[in-house]
C-alpha cells in the first residue's frame, strides 16, 4: 500500500491517473498533458506502473496505459479503515460498541 501512496504523492501523477480514468492512453497523449521533459514522464509512467496503478501495453513503438482503478481502490479502502472509516470499520465498531444494559423501569 505504501507504494501507490507514494506514487500518488506527486500531483503529475495523480493528474495521469484522473486522465486515465477517462479512456486509456497512449504515452504520448499523456505527455502532451504536461509541460515535462519525456524522460521525465517517463519516470512518472515507472512510478505508476510499480505501484500497479497502470497496465502499460506496448504496440509497435506504441505504449498505451489503463488505469488499474481496483488497485486505487483497495488502497484508498485499506487507508480509510486504518483510520477506522468506511463500511467494514463501521461494523467492526458497532460489534465492540458496548451495549447499554439499563432496563427502563415503567412509571
Amino acid at each position: 500500500m505504501s507504494g501507490v501512496f507514494k506514487a500518488l504523492s506527486d500531483p503529475t501523477r495523480r493528474r495521469v491517473l484522473q486522465l486515465l480514468r477517462k479512456r486509456p492512453m497512449t504515452a504520448g497523449e499523456l505527455s502532451d498533458h504536461f509541460a515535462v521533459s519525456k524522460p521525465t514522464m517517463s519516470a512518472h509512467f515507472a512510478a505508476l506502473r510499480e505501484a500497479n496503478l497502470v497496465h502499460a501495453e506496448k504496440s509497435g513503438k506504441s505504449i498505451t496505459y489503463h488505469l488499474r482503478l481496483s488497485v486505487l481502490e483497495d488502497a484508498l479502502m485499506g487507508f480509510a479503515q486504518t483510520f477506522g472509516l468506511g463500511a467494514d470499520a463501521d461494523d467492526a465498531q458497532a460489534e465492540t460498541k458496548p451495549t447499554d444494559t439499563k432496563e427502563e423501569i415503567p412509571s
